[in-house]
């Protein structure tokens, strides 16, 4: 096997023009050099396939049988090259059969998920889409593997090789069952708030939230009667209680639409957040991964909070 870090690969390139111009002159001018460096370096090409390769003829520098055998093999191997550095990949989405594999949680993917099968049924009628859970422990290191192409959430302190981008920006609005008594015109004093038990989303399985954390700060603590990880069992449970709780804005919409809930301002100072995708560094310019945040970014931008 012969090393190719001993060898100059520009060698062959000179081969190609000698083996088209039939003239070291010719040759020379086509790569921009000059006619004594040509002449050095048809003697190294000599030297390596330890043939004339090119022998003067008349007026022209005609091909040895040798060149003639090598000519066919040394074209595809530049040209192979060239359609490589030349090569922009470009993805087909109509056409592909790619999976894609999204980390993310219930309520985010409910916002997006219809529209993304509406349009994937509309333009990439193949492409198939795999969901999980974010778990906060490891998804860093499914993106890292390529188990996960993108992750949609909420995240903190990512590693230098993760990209993120925000997607939308949230805040907390709470919800109770219709006709709660801690409302009164269409609003809920602090008093109320804190009287009344709440339930709780979490995936901690801790009982504390950014609310307790704001009541905190003003001395004051509420009672968490039900702590629930799935968003979507949290309406029915609302409907069906005097509980009170917090939830995302952009499920204020649904959860108003489809259960006997209404929604309310919450008394409280509470910070927004950024919903976010993570991606690898490694597929940042890949067509097929660019495309696919370019679809959810463009979702994204059409949700109403």
């Amino acid at each position: 096997m012969i090393d190719l870090s001993t060898i100059d690969l520009n060698l062959l390139v000179a081969f190609e023009a000698l083996y088209a111009e039939r003239s070291v002159t010719a040759a020379a001018q086509r790569l921009h050099v000059g006619q004594p460096a040509m002449s050095a370096t048809l003697g190294r090409l000599r030297s390596l396939f330890a043939d004339d390769l090119f022998v003067r003829v008349g007026r022209d520098m005609r091909p040895t049988a040798k060149a003639d055998a090598i000519a066919p093999q040394v074209m595809a191997a530049l040209n192979t090259v060239r359609t490589v550095l030349t090569d922009r990949q470009t993805f087909d989405p109509a056409h592909s059969q790619q999976v894609f594999t999204l980390a993310t949680s219930d309520y985010f993917a409910s916002l997006i998920l219809p529209k993304m099968l509406a349009l994937f049924s509309d333009q990439a009628p193949q492409i198939d889409l795999r969901l999980i859970t974010v778990e906060k422990q490891s998804f860093v290191e499914l993106i890292e593997d390529g188990i996960v192409d993108l992750a949609l959430g909420t995240f903190d302190m990512l590693p230098s090789h993760i990209h993120q981008a925000t997607l939308l920006n949230e805040n907390f609005v709470g919800i109770c069952r219709t006709g709660h008594p801690a409302i009164e015109n269409g609003k809920i004093s602090l008093e109320n708030f804190v009287a009344f038990p709440h339930a709780l989303f979490t995936l901690r399985r801790d009982a504390t939230g950014i609310v307790d954390q704001a009541l905190a700060q003003r001395g004051l603590q509420r009672r968490i009667a039900l702590t629930i990880p799935y968003w979507f069992t949290m309406p029915t449970a609302i409907a069906n209680s005097d509980l009170l709780t917090a939830i995302p804005s952009c499920l204020q919409q649904h959860f108003v639409s489809h259960y006997s809930v209404q929604a309310f301002e919450i008394p409280l100072d509470l910070s927004s957040w950024s919903v976010s995708m993570a991606w690898s560094k490694l597929c940042d310019r890949d067509a097929a991964n660019l495309w696919l945040r370019q679809i959810i970014h463009t979702i994204c931008q059409n949700i109403e909070l």
